[in-house]
C-alpha cells in the first residue's frame, strides 16, 4: 500500500528537501515499506494568502518558476498553504499570488484552503488545481467532519485533536480522503488555536503590505522585524512550534511511526502530514528520519543526509 507523506517546505527549505529527495531516490533501502512523498506544501513569500505560519522573505519570478519545475519534473505536486482566514476581497487580486498560480497551473499542483471566499476564487479562476481543506478550519465536531469529507476536496486535513480518538476515526467512511498531521506541536485542545490562526493571518497581510511599500527592505528575520516594526507584530505569542521531536512525543495527539503502520494504515488511512515549515533543519531532519526511515537505518541515513547537506552547502562545518 502506498503511504504518502506530505512535507514542508518547497521554498525556504528547497535545498534541504532536494537533498532529502535525492536520498529517497538513491537509497530506497533506508525507507520503510510503502513510503512515498505525496507532496511538498508551503508558499513562496511574500504570499498574502498564506496562513498557518508566518513566512518571511521574498521570492523572484525565476526562483518560483525553477522550484515548480524542479519538483513537478520529479512528479511531486506542490500544495500552496493559502489558508489565511483574514483575507478580504481586495486580496484576491494580489499580483504575486496570482502569478504563482499561473506558473503552477499545469494540473499537477494544489491549494490548501481555509477561506470560503478564496476557495471560490481559486475554483473559478484556476479549476485545474486540486483543493485540500485545511486543519486551520478547526473542525472539531464529528458531524461537521463527516460533512466536510462529503465536499469536493481532494483531501481533508483533520484537526489533530482527532488524531487518537479511534471511535471517531473508525467511523469515517472515506479514510483515503483524510490527511493526518502526525507531529503536532500545539497543546492538545488548545483554546487559542483559532485565534492564533487569525493573528498569524493578520501578521502575514501586514508583512506583504510592508514589502509592497518597501521593496528594498524585505524582512527575513522575524525577531529583527518585530523589534523594528512593532506595529506589525502579533500580540498573541506561542512557543510551541519551537518544540523538538523529542518534546512532543508524549502529547496525546502524537502519532508514532509504529502507530501509522500498525493502526492507521490497516484502518485505511494513507495520507500523513509532517509539519515543520518553521523548524530548524536539524529538528526537521529528525522528524523525516523518524517517520520515513527504517529504525535500524536511521543512524546510517542521518550520516548520509548530513554529508549531502554539507556537500550541497545547506550546512557549513568548520574543520
Amino acid at each position: 500500500m502506498s503511504i504518502k507523506f506530505h512535507l514542508p517546505d518547497f521554498a525556504r527549505l528547497s535545498k534541504f528537501n532536494m537533498v532529502f529527495l535525492a536520498m529517497y531516490e538513491n537509497s530506497r533501502e533506508f525507507f520503510r515499506e510503502g513510503v512515498e512523498i505525496g507532496s511538498f506544501y508551503g508558499v513562496f513569500p511574500p504570499s498574502v494568502w498564506n496562513g498557518g505560519r508566518v513566512m518571511f522573505g521574498n521570492c523572484d519570478k525565476k526562483f518560483v518558476k525553477n522550484i515548480i519545475k524542479y519538483f513537478n519534473d520529479k512528479k511531486i505536486p506542490l500544495r500552496f498553504t493559502f489558508t489565511n482566514p483574514m483575507l478580504e476581497e481586495k486580496h484576491l487580486d494580489d499580483a504575486f499570488c496570482n502569478m504563482v498560480m499561473n506558473y503552477a497551473d499545469n494540473g499537477m499542483n494544489g491549494c490548501i484552503v481555509a477561506s470560503d471566499m478564496l476557495e471560490e476564487y481559486i475554483r473559478k479562476n484556476y479549476p485545474s488545481f486540486k483543493i485540500t481543506s485545511s486543519t486551520c478550519k478547526r473542525i472539531t465536531g464529528e458531524d461537521s467532519l463527516a460533512k466536510e469529507l462529503q465536499k469536493d476536496y481532494s483531501l481533508v486535513v483533520l484537526d489533530y485533536d482527532f488524531n487518537n480518538i479511534f471511535d471517531v476515526l473508525e467511523k469515517i467512511e472515506n479514510k483515503e480522503k483524510c490527511e493526518l498531521l502526525v507531529n503536532p506541536c500545539c497543546v492538545p485542545g488548545c483554546r487559542n488555536r483559532s485565534d492564533h490562526y487569525r493573528v498569524i493571518g493578520l501578521e502575514q497581510i501586514a508583512i506583504a503590505e510592508h514589502i509592497k511599500k518597501n521593496p528594498a527592505n524585505v524582512p527575513y528575520d522575524p525577531d529583527k522585524f518585530a523589534r523594528q516594526h512593532k506595529e506589525y507584530k502579533a500580540e498573541l505569542e506561542c512557543k510551541c512550534e519551537l518544540r523538538s521531536l523529542y518534546e512532543i512525543q508524549d502529547l496525546p495527539t502524537h502519532i508514532s511511526p509504529d502507530d501509522i503502520w500498525e493502526k492507521y494504515v490497516p484502518m485505511g488511512f494513507c495520507n500523513f502530514k509532517i509539519e515543520g515549515r518553521t523548524f530548524d533543519i536539524f529538528n526537521l531532519m529528525e522528524h523525516y528520519l523518524y517517520y520515513m526511515v527504517k529504525p535500524e537505518c536511521i543512524n546510517q541515513a542521518r550520516l548520509v543526509f548530513l554529508r549531502n547537506l554539507r556537500r550541497n552547502g545547506v550546512i557549513n562545518v568548520v574543520e
